[in-house]
């Protein structure tokens, strides 16, 4: 199988289809959350809503490099998330990061051996391999926050739920 084939597939795993690894995905985790759930702090954490923004906007700042726009995200607005005031607002945002995955990986997979092998933007950045592989290893840590903090905010509220009683 090819390199990028298996890149792209890694990529899918973690974000919209697969178990391998976790045994979960960012599709599932997130599937059912309610904008209450994804809006809800847990002490100094990130919200869930925040680091779904955060996640996409890493993968929309390189999927427009692989569609031959210039790397235009930065570090310090990658949480800049612009207030979601409806349940539409969250879907909104979760399928805009369903569809920049499918398209992340699907660039991914038919890009071409020598193209993975080149510098990615500016040398600092390294290959585009290394930085593909920065994105499934970068998915993978905020999915494991996302699954942690959803399961604080199900404690938190079948607290909430036995004090009422």
């Amino acid at each position: 199988m090819k390199t990028s084939v298996q890149l792209a597939n890694r990529f899918r795993e973690v974000i919209l289809n697969g178990k391998w690894v976790a045994n979960t995905n960012l599709r599932d985790q997130l599937t059912g959350v309610t904008l209450e759930q994804a809006l809800t702090k847990v002490g100094s954490l990130n919200s869930i809503a925040s680091l779904t923004f955060h996640i996409n906007y890493y993968i929309s700042g390189v999927l427009n490099v692989f569609e031959g726009g210039e790397l235009e995200i930065r570090d310090k607005y990658s949480f800049d998330m612009p207030p979601l005031r409806s349940e539409e607002d969250w879907h909104k945002l979760t399928s805009e990061l369903w569809a920049n995955a499918e398209k992340f990986a699907d660039h991914v997979e038919v890009m071409p051996e020598e193209k993975l092998e080149q510098v990615f933007v500016d040398e600092k950045y390294g290959d585009f391999r290394r930085s593909i592989e920065g994105m499934i290893e970068h998915s993978y840590y905020h999915l494991g926050q996302i699954t942690l903090i959803k399961k604080l905010i199900a404690e938190k509220q079948g607290s909430k739920a036995t004090d009422h009683q």
